[in-house]
């Protein structure tokens, strides 16, 4: 073992170090614990750079966030038992998401190894089990030198499709215990091609061939699969209306003709997707939100194309075609392009939905959708998702915990030129403001504008509110609108709806302006009709802030109820 004062005795841990970096790893996030000591003793010797949360969860959300803003790779270092545990609610969500991550535990020494209860401090029977539900795959290694092929491989595993995070630990005394294997020189980690097979194209094909209204729900694998391009050529070679789902918010754009936006659990929505004879649904399994809550009941046929094979026919039966949403959408459009000659010139024959076009379709469900808002008091609800909108940058990236203005946001929010994160996937509390964290440090390792956008609800907000320690820390350039409503609203509403009275629902709270100012963090609370003016100014700080807006907001009447 390194002598205290050594400098020429590598380890483990510099392994570890030196094929993260090899890699293309710029940044760290995580918690030092006992058995990983050897993998921040080699981080001081490299170039990572490390940000130190206060929990763990809220490191995952962070390394989650730092990847999402990104495109790159996440890494996570936890420590054994307690700590790599308490990751596990923010690894679900990169999970279900698919987001790709490298996480890297530590482990109690060797001889600890194979459920033996030796009384080891943090010791389980058996750690990597408790990660499989939400990782990809997972890995132990026993012996210094498989560390670089271990985390190479890993790394392939988190990038091919369909992405996500990735699980390896190692050994307290492997990770500190001298070596013979000499630095690390590269790395190589290349995504593994997921392309559709040429079958499927040519029955997707003549599906859509002989379709007269052909419609599109872009869900989350959409945006993973880098394919909005290839969707916009898709949908206008065909001129098919297309929905997003939450989590593929922002794959098409917001104000094209064909676009119906996000409003997924609308019913007027649902009626127009029912009616379509072809429906081709991308990156999406057609899940509880996309399906209105399970109502949705589609008349036409159904090509489903997603990353994930288990996904396919999950709800719907349907030609499944499991590839790379991108990968996909190119084929489909370049066999497009030989079946229907005249398809972007007015030859081929135009969609009919029953006498309307595509278009005039598109803009009686929106105004339907716009008239049943108006018809309810959602007056306060609506002019204060359009103050934010109209206070957020363009191009700025922001990140939406489980609270009531996110749930708008799901339907309403135009991302523009930004991107819109969310907790869609796992649906836990606490993403928002550590997700952001890390977008923020991420973008600005890349050279792009970094300040981003949280937004928690009071309750959600105590999950991660120790983060404004690390938000200081590093004088992270994120602004954090905490919406006070003094409970869990959402479920608040549930039950007063369900049984007519809420229980258990209302929180003690701090005073969250001072509670940020006692960490050094800037911090106002505005009333609901100032979000707008206070945002901006938080924009044009430096480093962090927070801005709080006392009001109790309220969800649009569900629709799903009138099926």
């Amino acid at each position: 073992m390194r002598q205290v004062g050594d400098r020429s005795v590598r380890n483990g841990g510099d392994l570890v170090v030196e094929t993260l970096e090899a890699l293309g790893a710029k940044t760290v996030f995580g918690i030092p614990g006992q058995h990983a000591l050897g993998l921040f003793d080699a981080m001081g010797r490299g170039n990572l750079k490390f940000v130190s949360s206060r929990v763990e969860n809220n490191s995952a959300f962070a390394a989650d966030g730092y990847s999402r803003a990104t495109g790159e790779v996440g890494v996570l270092f936890l420590s054994t038992g307690p700590g790599a545990l308490t990751s596990l609610a923010g690894l679900q969500e990169a999970y279900a998401t698919g987001v790709p991550m490298v996480v890297i535990a530590s482990q109690i020494p060797l001889e600890g190894l194979g459920a033996r209860r030796k009384g080891m401090l943090h010791q389980l029977d058996d750690q990597k089990a408790s990660a499989a539900n939400v990782t990809k795959s997972q890995r132990l290694i026993q012996h210094a030198s498989g560390i670089p092929s271990a985390i190479q491989d890993a790394w392939t595993d988190a990038i091919s499709s369909p992405q996500g995070p990735v699980w390896v630990e190692i050994p307290q005394n492997v990770l500190l215990e001298p070596i013979m294997v000499p630095p690390v020189e590269d790395a190589l980690a290349v995504a593994a091609d997921n392309p559709p097979r040429v079958e499927l194209v040519r029955e997707a094909v003549r599906w859509l061939r002989e379709a007269r209204r052909p419609a599109v729900i872009a869900g989350g694998g959409t945006r993973r699969g880098h394919a909005e391009k290839a969707l916009l050529s898709f949908a206008e070679r065909l001129r098919a209306p297309v929905i997003c789902t939450p989590g593929g918010n922002g794959a098409f754009p917001w104000e094209h003709p064909l676009s119906l936006q996000s409003w997924i659990e609308d019913r007027h929505m649902t009626d127009l997707l029912e009616d379509a004879d072809v429906l081709v649904v991308i990156g999406s399994s057609l899940g509880e939100v996309t399906s209105n809550y399970f109502t949705f009941e589609p008349r036409g046929r159904i090509i489903q194309i997603d990353a994930e094979p288990r996904v396919l026919e999950s709800n719907r039966p349907g030609l499944g075609i499991r590839a790379d949403a991108g990968q996909a959408l190119d084929a489909l459009n370049a066999a497009l392009d030989a079946a229907l000659p005249g398809a972007l010139d007015g030859e081929r024959p135009a969609p009919d939905w029953h006498g309307r076009s595509p278009e005039e379709v598109v803009a009686d469900s929106l105004e339907a959708v716009r008239a049943r808002l108006a018809s309810q008091d959602l007056g306060k609800e609506l002019r204060f998702m359009a103050d934010i909108r109209a206070a957020v940058p363009d191009d700025m990236q922001t990140f939406w915990d489980m609270t009531i203005s996110a749930y708008w946001a799901w339907s309403c929010w135009d991302a523009r030129q930004g991107q819109f994160h969310s907790a869609q996937g796992a649906g836990g509390l606490g993403f928002g403001f550590p997700a952001a964290i890390g977008g923020a440090v991420g973008l600005a390792t890349i050279g792009k504008p970094a300040r981003v956008l949280a937004v928690s609800g009071d309750g959600s907000a105590m999950y991660s509110i120790s983060e404004l320690a690390t938000a200081r820390q590093h004088n992270v350039p994120v602004t954090w609108l905490i919406v006070d409503d003094g409970g869990y609203g959402i479920l608040r509403e549930y039950m007063v709806g369900a049984f007519g009275k809420a229980t258990a629902t209302e929180l003690a709270r701090p005073d969250f302006v001072a509670l940020a100012e006692s960490f050094g963090v800037p911090a106002k609370r505005v009333p609901v009709d100032r979000v707008r003016e206070a945002l901006e100014e938080g924009f044009a700080a430096d480093g962090p802030n927070v801005v709080v807006v006392e009001t109790l907001l309220k969800m649009f009447a569900p629709t799903h109820l009138e099926a």
